[in-house]
């Protein structure tokens, strides 16, 4: 009987360590990266490790707001390991809230440290650009504005559409200018396009549906986004604009470990996959034509180099900084 009492905890007690194994193989996401982009990059992730990641993505409506917000609400029991998050600002704002822990990943050393945090809290990869998209059977060549300014003036009424600037990258990109024009300018812009009855959407993704139907001719977008309605032959086109002035605001992608998180180890692993050339390729090669932030990954020739546009120079911790003063007046200015 104590031979059979000693087997029965033995076996137990592998069973146990079985368990805890197979739970340490799994590591949980939060990303705002659209689910069509991020899941195919999850799933070849799951492929080449037999690691189960469990991923948690947002809508479209509350861009990365909704899941910072979980973030920030978890942040005593953390649910999460690793934020794979589609724009920077609020990345910023998480480090600052103390949600995030530093990881200096090995995939990382070659990225620019203008996108990386110098203590290690986030990395970016992957970049999108703020564009415009227009309708090539509504606009002609001559048409087309060379900057975002000019679509305060009167000609573009009640024309161009832009998605809520509380959320996702609408709001970083107003944002950076605060940063870049100041305060009293940027706000006297955004009262020029209300004023000018610019349509108020639920997401570039919206924006760019309406004018690839033709609803509007011209939208604010990103370049994801866009390329989405280019590959399936709609009838757009996108500007970088401001070449002459601002420049075209440039976003990565950023990863982050979450501080105290669950699987800690499978997220500093899925890091360092996320920062991989090889996923900055896929994320160029994919519909969501991210470009690569280092030389020498390959990407579609469609897809400019940064030395091929104007970068906005934005600092992206004044961008966090500027985040909930930018919301405040949009919520004042926009939504009643």
């Amino acid at each position: 009987m104590v031979k059979f009492k000693n087997y029965l905890k033995f076996t137990l007690f592998i069973l146990l360590i079985f368990a805890t194994y197979a739970e340490s193989r799994e590591v949980i996401v939060y990303t705002s990266v659209d689910q069509v982009f991020s899941e195919p990059i999850l799933k070849q992730y799951e492929k080449q490790t037999g690691v189960t990641v469990k991923a948690v993505y947002d809508v479209e409506a509350a861009k990365t707001t909704g899941l910072v917000n979980r973030l920030i609400a978890e942040k005593n029991r953390p649910k999460c390991d690793v934020f794979w998050n589609s724009e920077i600002g609020r990345t910023i704002i998480l480090k600052e809230k103390g949600v995030l822990m530093p990881y200096h990943s090995p995939s990382g050393k070659d990225i620019p440290a203008i996108f990386k945090d110098p203590e290690g809290y986030w990395t970016g990869f992957a970049a999108r650009a703020r564009v415009l998209i227009y309708n090539t059977n509504l606009l002609k060549e001559t048409d087309i504005p060379k900057s975002i300014f000019e679509l305060a003036n009167p000609v573009w009424k009640n024309k161009v559409a832009l998605a809520y600037p509380l959320f996702g990258t609408t709001a970083t990109h107003i944002a950076a200018m605060y940063d870049t024009l100041g305060q009293e300018k940027t706000e006297q812009y955004l009262k020029d396009m209300k004023k000018n009855e610019v349509r108020i959407v639920d997401g570039n993704a919206v924006t760019r549906d309406m004018v690839a139907e033709g609803e509007v001719p011209i939208g604010f977008t990103d370049t994801d986004d866009a390329n989405t309605a280019i590959q399936k032959g709609k009838p757009v086109k996108v500007i970088y604009p401001d070449k002459n002035s601002i420049g075209t605001l440039l976003i990565p992608n950023t990863a982050a470990l979450i501080n105290n998180a669950p699987h800690p180890e499978e997220g500093k692993k899925l890091i360092d996959y996320l920062l991989s050339r090889e996923t900055e390729s896929r994320l160029a090669f994919s519909e969501s034509a991210n470009m690569p932030i280092r030389d020498g990954v390959n990407k579609p020739k469609h897809i400019p180099e940064f030395s091929d546009i104007k970068a906005m120079d934005a600092d992206y911790y004044k961008i966090a900084e500027n985040m909930n003063k930018a919301a405040r007046f949009c919520q004042s200015l926009f939504v009643r």
